[in-house]
């Protein structure tokens, strides 16, 4: 059987389906008409929250955009300051929502119109945070009625809507096409799991939450494509690069990331004079220009006060150090093995606590030494999760 897609990667490209071997798709589109996009994010995005509420136990959720994701987490409390700073009206309370939000709140600008996966059927709350949200899709294994409803009337009756059988498990090989030829490889199955992150360096066992954290920073790196590395906190990514031909500039742009999610919650952030009636996307991206005051010309500078009421303060160099020492244990995990000590003297400036990457570069030992300098505790998996 075969699913019909609107177009392929661009509009001009026709002939674009999905083909499913067998009479039945694990598949299902409840409302929308996809795109090839769509897909692709939607079944990556699928994959990741499959494996990391499998190695959790946990409710799991992921914000993709161009097949990577924006930000991806698991279920857990949520502070009333965090809520604020996504422009939530309440605390949220059910794990799918949960999940979300922190999800989400990863990168708000990066997620402007995202595809949504989550790992657990979608409720009422989520359905409602999602109603106000610019989404493109979501995929989950099923909807509450009144869930579905909601969700369904977004964007005119035209927001996508996917859902999957939860059981469903692709061959082992997997292939792809390009330039005419078919390239075959086994599909990857390798586990990230807690016992990856148990033994550091030798300072003594990894803290069980830490290491949930690096399972949530790798499992995402497996689904991101590659060169990526990806910083966490707390079970959910907060900084997350992709797709960058330089390691070094993988952690730059994640820790730059995990900097302004930091940020986010800071006083003047949220007591920033933004006029009522602002657009949310309009809002995310006033709170992001505000926080990057110092790296803004002064053009920009000029634009952002024009949207604000007042002249607000911008935060120094002295508040944003001390507001990151109240994060402790952030960690960064990178797809394969970090080549020089430069990634470690930048994840550093950050605060990172914990670096966990494959091992075995030509100057690994430049690599641990940097750690020990800045008593980073450094994890070794053995394991690579390249995606391309």
């Amino acid at each position: 059987m075969e699913i019909p897609l609107r177009y392929g990667c661009n509009p001009h490209q026709g002939a674009a389906r999905i083909v499913v071997s067998g009479e039945t798709s694990p598949l299902e589109v409840r409302n929308g008409e996809p795109s090839y996009i769509n897909i692709l994010d939607a079944l990556t995005a699928w994959q990741l929250v499959r494996e990391l509420s499998a190695a959790t136990g946990k409710v799991a959720a992921a914000s993709y955009k161009h097949v990577s994701p924006a930000g991806a987490a698991v279920a857990g409390p949520v502070s009333e300051e965090f809520a604020r700073s996504q422009m939530l009206d309440h605390v949220p309370t059910e794990p799918t929502a949960q999940a979300y939000v922190r999800a989400r709140g990863a990168d708000r600008v990066s997620s402007f119109g995202d595809a949504v996966a989550v790992s657990h059927p979608v409720g009422p709350e989520l359905a409602a945070i999602l109603k106000r949200e610019v989404s493109d899709c979501i995929i989950a294994p099923g909807y509450d009625r009144a869930a579905f409803d909601v969700l369904a009337s977004k964007k005119g009756g035209r927001y996508l809507i996917l859902e999957i059988d939860p059981d469903f498990e692709p061959p082992d090989i997997e292939r792809r096409d390009v330039f005419g030829l078919t390239l075959e490889q086994e599909r990857n199955r390798g586990r990230i799991g807690p016992e990856l992150f148990r033994a550091g360096d030798g300072s003594g066992p990894i803290p069980d939450d830490v290491v949930e954290t690096l399972v949530v920073a790798t499992t995402a790196l497996k689904y991101t494509q590659s060169n990526s590395v990806c910083v966490a906190w707390n079970g959910q990514v907060i900084g997350m690069a992709a797709g960058q031909q330089s390691r070094i500039h993988c952690t730059r742009l994640a820790c730059a990331k995990a900097e302004t999610w930091m940020l986010q919650t800071h006083p003047k952030v949220l007591d920033l004079p933004i006029p009522d009636g602002m657009r949310r996307p309009d809002r995310s991206n006033a709170m992001d220009q505000f926080i990057r005051w110092a790296e803004l010309s002064e053009p920009e500078r000029h634009a952002l006060r024009s949207t604000l009421i007042g002249d607000p303060e911008p935060i120094t160099a002295e508040e944003r150090r001390e507001w990151f020492r109240g994060f402790a244990d952030l960690s960064l995990s990178s797809d394969a093995f970090i080549p020089f000590r430069d990634n470690i003297d930048r994840a550093a400036q950050t605060g990172i606590r914990y670096v966990a990457h494959a091992g075995g570069a030509v100057r690994e030992e430049d690599v641990r030494s940097a750690a020990r300098e800045h008593g980073i505790i450094l994890i070794e998996t053995g394991v690579r999760c390249f995606l391309h």
